[in-house]
C-alpha cells in the first residue's frame, strides 16, 4: 500500500516538475524567437523636442558603496539634460550617503538633482514607501525608476521613453538588467545566468508570446497618470514591483519589454546576502499571489490569470514537487523505501536535467561573449547545487511570510549588502 502511495506521489511530482519546465522552455524559445525579431532593427525613435520630462527616483537605504556611481550615471544619460529630473530617495540611511550625494549635487550645478534625506518616523518603511515620498515631489509625466546598485547605459533611459511613446496602450515598459559583477565568484555565476534565462529570455518570451511582462525593481518607465490612479505603490508589499504589474493590468494596460534598454547591477556576492534577498522576493511574491488569487477566477481580469496561473504552479506545484521528489529519491536510494518506478523516474530527470542545460544555452547565446566553455561548466553544476537551493529559500520564505501574517509584523527595508 505505502508503495504505491510512494509511485503515485513520484509520478505526480515528476508530472508537475515538467509541466513547469515546459512552461519555461516555451517562454525561453519564444524569447529566443523576440531577439532574432529585435536583432538589427530599426529602433522607433521620438524627435527630440516632443521628448517628455521625465522623473527619475532612486530609493536608497545605506547605499553609500554605490549610490554615487549610480546617480552619476544618470546624469550622463544620453538624453535631454532639461527634460529630466532625479529624485534620490535617501532612506533613513545612517552611513555617508547624504554627503556624497550632497557633493554629487554641488559637482553638477544646475542640474535636476533632488536629494530627500528622511528619518525613521516618515522613512524606512520599506521601497515602497520611499518611492511613494519621491513621487509626491516628482513633476514629470512618465517615472523612471533605477536601484541604488544600479549603472545603466547611457541610452537605456532614452530607449525606455521611446517605446512608452509609442505604444499608448503601455502602462509601463521595462527593460533588461544584466550582473556587473558576475565573474566576482560561482554564486554571481549562478545569478548571472539565472538573470539571463529568467529576467532577459523568460520576459522577451512572455512579451513575445502573450504581450505580457512582469516589472522588475529597475529599470523601467511608468505612466504618472497610472501611478495617480493607483495610489502610488502598495506600501505593504515588498516586492513592489510584481504587485504594481497586476494593478497596471486590471487597468487595462499591458506592460511592454524593450530589449534595448540595458542595466547593470551588482549582485549579492556571499551566501548569506543572497540567501536574506531571495527569502524577502519568495515573501513578496506569496503576498502577491494570496492578494490576487481571486482573479484566477475572473474571466475579466485578462493576463493576470496567467500570471495567477504561473506563481502558482512555481510556487505551490513546482515547489512542492520538488521536495517530494527528491525525498523519495534519496530515501529510494537509501533503502528505506521502495518503489516500482524509481529507474523511470532516474530517466525523466535525466532528460529533464538535459532539457534545462538545452534552455540555458539557447537564453546564453542571445548575450555576447556568455555562451563559452566557463559558462557551460557553470551551468551543468547549476542543475544539482543553486536550483537546489531555490527549493530550500521558498520553503524558509514561506514559512516566514506565514509566521509574518499571524503575528501581525510591520514591513521593514531589507537592505542587501554591498560590496
Amino acid at each position: 500500500m505505502l508503495q504505491n502511495i510512494y509511485d503515485y506521489l513520484l509520478l505526480w511530482s515528476l508530472f508537475s516538475i515538467w509541466l513547469v519546465m515546459l512552461i519555461n522552455n516555451v517562454l525561453v524559445t519564444g524569447g529566443f524567437i523576440c531577439y532574432l525579431k529585435h536583432t538589427g532593427k530599426n529602433k522607433p525613435v521620438v524627435p527630440e523636442e516632443d521628448l517628455p520630462f521625465v522623473s527619475v527616483l532612486i530609493p536608497a537605504h545605506n547605499e553609500a558603496k554605490v549610490i554615487g556611481k549610480t546617480v552619476e550615471a544618470i546624469l550622463d544619460a544620453d538624453y535631454a539634460k532639461d527634460k529630466y529630473e532625479i529624485i534620490v530617495i535617501n532612506d533613513n540611511s545612517s552611513d555617508n550617503s547624504a554627503e556624497i550625494l550632497e557633493r554629487i549635487k554641488a559637482n553638477h550645478p544646475g542640474r535636476m538633482l533632488t536629494i530627500i534625506n528622511t528619518d525613521n518616523i516618515i522613512g524606512g518603511k520599506g521601497k515602497s514607501n520611499a518611492l511613494n515620498i519621491g513621487l509626491a515631489q516628482s513633476k514629470g509625466s512618465f517615472i523612471a525608476i533605477y536601484d541604488a546598485d544600479n549603472t545603466p547605459e547611457k541610452s537605456a533611459l532614452r530607449e525606455l521613453v521611446y517605446a512608452i511613446m509609442n505604444d499608448p496602450k503601455a502602462g509601463a515598459v521595462i527593460g533588461k538588467f544584466r550582473c556587473r559583477n558576475r565573474n566576482r565568484n560561482l554564486l554571481t555565476r549562478f545569478i548571472n545566468i539565472e538573470g539571463i534565462y529568467f529576467q532577459w529570455m523568460a520576459q522577451a518570451g512572455r512579451w513575445q508570446l502573450m504581450k505580457l511582462c512582469t516589472i522588475p525593481g529597475t529599470n523601467f518607465i511608468i505612466r504618472r497618470s497610472i501611478l495617480d490612479e493607483l495610489g502610488g505603490w502598495d506600501t505593504q508589499a515588498i516586492t513592489e514591483d510584481t504587485e504594481i504589474s497586476f494593478r497596471i493590468y486590471r487597468l487595462g494596460y499591458h506592460i511592454r519589454f524593450c530589449p534595448y534598454s540595458a542595466s547593470w547591477e551588482q549582485e549579492p556576492e556571499t551566501l548569506a546576502v543572497w540567501f536574506k534577498q531571495r527569502k524577502r522576493w519568495v515573501k513578496g511574491n506569496y503576498y502577491v499571489l494570496i492578494k490576487n488569487f481571486k482573479y484566477l477566477f475572473d474571466p475579466d481580469a485578462g493576463p493576470v490569470r496567467f500570471d495567477l496561473i504561473y506563481y502558482s504552479a512555481v510556487y505551490v506545484l513546482f515547489l512542492s514537487s520538488s521536495v517530494i521528489s527528491d525525498l523519495i529519491f534519496i530515501l529510494g536510494f537509501g533503502g528505506f523505501i521502495q518503489t516500482t518506478i524509481l529507474g523511470y523516474s532516474l530517466l525523466l530527470w535525466v532528460m529533464a536535467y538535459l532539457l534545462f542545460l538545452l534552455s540555458v544555452f539557447i537564453a546564453l547565446s542571445t548575450e555576447k561573449g556568455e555562451l563559452r566553455l566557463s559558462r557551460v561548466f557553470t551551468a551543468m553544476i547549476m542543475y544539482f547545487t543553486y536550483c537546489k537551493l531555490w527549493s530550500i529559500i521558498t520553503v524558509v520564505g514561506l514559512a516566514s511570510y506565514t509566521a509574518d501574517f499571524i503575528l501581525k509584523r510591520k514591513i521593514t527595508w531589507y537592505k542587501t549588502e554591498r560590496f
